[in-house]
């Protein structure tokens, strides 16, 4: 989920927000005020807004370990995690494998929502210690930020646990369906669909609510719905698509005819024959006849323009040591995983050294568009 601000590592795992995080963090911000003033008019303005925003750093903090839940489950189980970012609906936690068997998944999902409930506890727990009675309004400000902090992650975790995929009911639904029918695909494909009923129906209680009168806010939901429609449609397309590419090889969709550019070409050259003209990304560079290594469009964005006379391809250039490539043999579905997992638009094709052709997204999106076609 890019672009994104990191905030650092914990656990050797990057911390980041997503920009939309901030809109989200102003309004949870403002509206937290809002609450405590209503609930504490006693409260002088200093103390009122210091609680408000304490109490939303807390909580987006409570949704980092919401999500290393997820994360450390699925590293235990033997899978790669990247990245934790925040964004405007909540976090999600950047896995670079699916899940192997649905003991695992199972773990995986149910994981997060096991740890804000045991946050929720936790923090309710220290305000009854510290006197708080359930049916008292808490009017010690520490005491409040607690009592919110408890029943807010115990909500989150039930409303996580609805079963709309991919949320995280939805994946615990997965891996029991998975368990119950033996297949990966039926089982996501069966949650995909009952996570699109979930959204539609959350996106029509929004609209309702709207229309009933109760506000701009009430159409939160709706959007939450619009975004997990999004993400089931998503993922049922990608069961769909994997499956399509089963079978087939990178050197059966490669692009084998790789226009090549010599390293002491200057990048204005580059640019205006290479590029331009022929509308192509990616180049192979090579030395008096030897691959030195690739050049994409992108990697020209570092130079300023006013130096694209002077500096060369083959100072810019990746050398093809430092870049993941795979081998024709290679399996189409772990090639375009290994695009996902380093955000990659292209990949080298090498045999004993040699450059054989190029793997792009743009190749792979072909085949499954004429294979759509001719299924049709």
């Amino acid at each position: 989920m890019n672009p994104h601000l990191r905030l650092g590592r914990i656990a050797d795992i990057e911390i980041g927000i997503h920009y939309s995080w901030i809109v989200i963090a102003t309004v949870i911000t403002l509206s937290l005020g809002a609450h405590f003033a209503e609930v504490n008019p006693q409260w002088a303005t200093g103390v009122l807004w210091t609680a408000a925003v304490v109490t939303g750093l807390l909580f987006f903090a409570s949704i980092v370990i919401h999500e290393l839940g997820h994360a450390l489950v699925a590293r235990a189980r033997g899978l790669p995690v990247r990245s934790i970012t925040l964004f405007a609906l909540g976090g999600v936690a950047s896995i670079e494998k699916d899940a192997a068997d649905a003991r695992t998944e199972f773990w995986m999902g149910i994981a997060g929502p096991l740890t804000s409930v045991g946050i929720g506890a936790v923090c309710i727990g220290v305000a009854w210690a510290l006197g708080w009675g359930m049916n008292l309004t808490p009017v010690d400000p520490p005491m409040a930020v607690l009592v919110w902090l408890g029943y807010i992650n115990i909500m989150l975790a039930a409303f996580n646990m609805i079963p709309g995929f991919p949320m995280d009911g939805g994946r615990v639904l997965r891996a029991a369906l998975w368990a119950a029918t033996g297949n990966a695909d039926r089982a996501t494909r069966i949650a995909a669909r009952i996570g699109e009923g979930v959204a539609l129906l959350f996106i029509m209680f929004g609209v309702w609510q709207f229309f009933s009168g109760a506000g701009v806010g009430s159409l939160w939901m709706a959007l939450i719905g619009w975004f997990l429609l999004d993400a089931a449609g998503a993922a049922y397309m990608q069961v769909d698509a994997v499956a399509t590419l089963k079978g087939l090889r990178v050197r059966d969709i490669m692009a084998d005819d790789c226009l090549r550019v010599e390293a002491r070409t200057p990048l204005r050259t580059f640019a205006d024959d290479y590029l331009l003209r022929t509308g192509r990304r990616c180049f192979v560079v090579e030395k008096d006849g030897q691959i030195e290594g690739l050049i994409t469009a992108a990697d020209l964005k570092h130079v300023d323009r006013d130096r694209w006379a002077y500096v060369t391809v083959g100072g810019v250039m990746r050398p093809l040591n430092r870049l993941r490539t795979v081998t024709p043999e290679t399996p189409v579905v772990e090639a375009l995983q290994a695009m996902g997992q380093e955000d990659l638009n292209q990949l080298p094709v090498v045999s004993n050294g040699r450059v054989e052709g190029m793997l792009s997204r743009g190749r792979v999106i072909q085949v499954l568009q004429t294979r759509a076609e001719l299924s049709m």
